[in-house]
């Protein structure tokens, strides 16, 4: 080798490309629980801090928006619709209110603009128009409760906001580190709390069935959640969900919107007759793969309380797991921190 050539060698050797360091193992995967037969159905309970906006119109009399509209009273409502979920969960999902905070004035929307009384009405009665941007200053509603940190202290387990049309609402909304669609897109800005939390939005103006529409339809996110990498029959929700017009034939419970026999959005009141497995999901998780026609009779005629309630009845809530999943689903509607994510 030529003096030259020792030489690119040495410099070569000083400054030339190092060996790349060997890849770091792969990260391990989740532990998933073993199959079940026997694992309990846990008792969940949810402490709510409840929220009622209802502003007073009469400074002289003290009348609330709610009492001079004829509308529902908040506590009315509550007790209704935590009855129902106890009962219709048997006793598995339960409701504690921890604080009621009442707000006798018009929440601020997002540019912080508030109603006044007389606006208001007229955009209730329709001879003015509503604002716009439409929606709630929801920053301003954690910050101004400390519903996170709240949240974070284990204190509070959701929040239920009671107000009026053109409060700006969500039905449901999720906030906390890893939140994941809830009938909405989760909360920017909100992962310093370490727990996820719903919060619901609920109108005076209506009553316990659009109350169940709001949480109906947080079911409906939070169990696509827990079964979105499963595939198959072994996605359950899939199964569940099913109705005649999306699969002919093989409807089972249908969807908050479509009930079996549906043939549109909101149709709970057909009395068209289909084959269906939905009495198979009392039955969980031993189905027999029994079907028999069914109609709008057995879901209420169109009320759409009932056919919530119904819908809801037929949910698993019994001992065990399967590919990780309990088989008592209000574990995960009720408390979406037991949602893997």
């Amino acid at each position: 080798m030529s003096l030259i050539d020792s030489v690119i060698k040495f410099f070569s050797s000083l400054f030339g490309s190092k060996p790349k360091p060997p890849a770091p193992p792969p990260a391990p995967r989740p532990t998933v629980p073993p199959d079940s037969a026997t694992e309990p159905a846990q008792i969940v309970t949810s402490k709510v801090l409840v929220i009622v906006y209802d502003p007073v119109v009469d400074s002289a009399t003290g009348k609330k928006l709610s009492e001079h509209l004829r509308w529902s009273r908040a506590e009315d409502l509550i007790t209704k619709f935590v009855d129902d979920i106890t009962e219709t969960s048997r006793g598995l999902a339960r409701y504690q209110i921890a604080q009621r905070i009442n707000i006798n004035e018009f929440l601020p929307l997002a540019d912080g603009f508030r109603y006044t009384v007389d606006l208001y009405l007229n955009v209730f009665r329709g001879t003015a128009a509503p604002h716009s941007p439409a929606w709630l200053n929801y920053k301003s509603l954690l910050d101004g409760y400390n519903i996170l940190q709240r949240a974070a202290a284990n204190d509070i387990d959701e929040v239920w906001l009671f107000a009026f049309p053109h409060a700006g609402l969500y039905e449901s909304v999720m906030a906390g580190r890893k939140a994941f669609w809830c009938n909405s897109q989760p909360l920017p800005g909100t992962d310093d709390c370490p727990r996820r939390l719903v919060l619901m939005g609920f109108s005076l103006e209506r009553g316990v069935g659009e109350m169940f529409e709001a949480f109906t339809h947080r079911c409906e996110s939070i169990m696509q959640k827990v079964f979105e990498d499963t595939t198959g029959d072994a996605n359950l929700y899939e199964r569940f969900s099913r109705y005649d017009k999306k699969n002919p034939g093989e409807a089972e419970c249908g969807t908050v919107h479509f009930a079996p026999n549906s043939e549109r959005d909101y149709d709970w009141k057909n009395p068209r007759f289909v084959a269906s497995k939905c009495d198979d999901w009392y039955n969980f998780p031993n189905f027999t793969g029994a079907t028999r026609q069914v109609n709008c009779e057995e879901w209420g005629n169109g009320d759409i309380r009932l056919h919530h309630l119904w819908w809801l009845d037929h949910f698993p809530h019994v001992s065990g797991r399967t590919n990780g999943v309990t088989h008592n689903w209000w574990q995960y509607v009720i408390d979406p921190n037991r949602v893997d994510v």
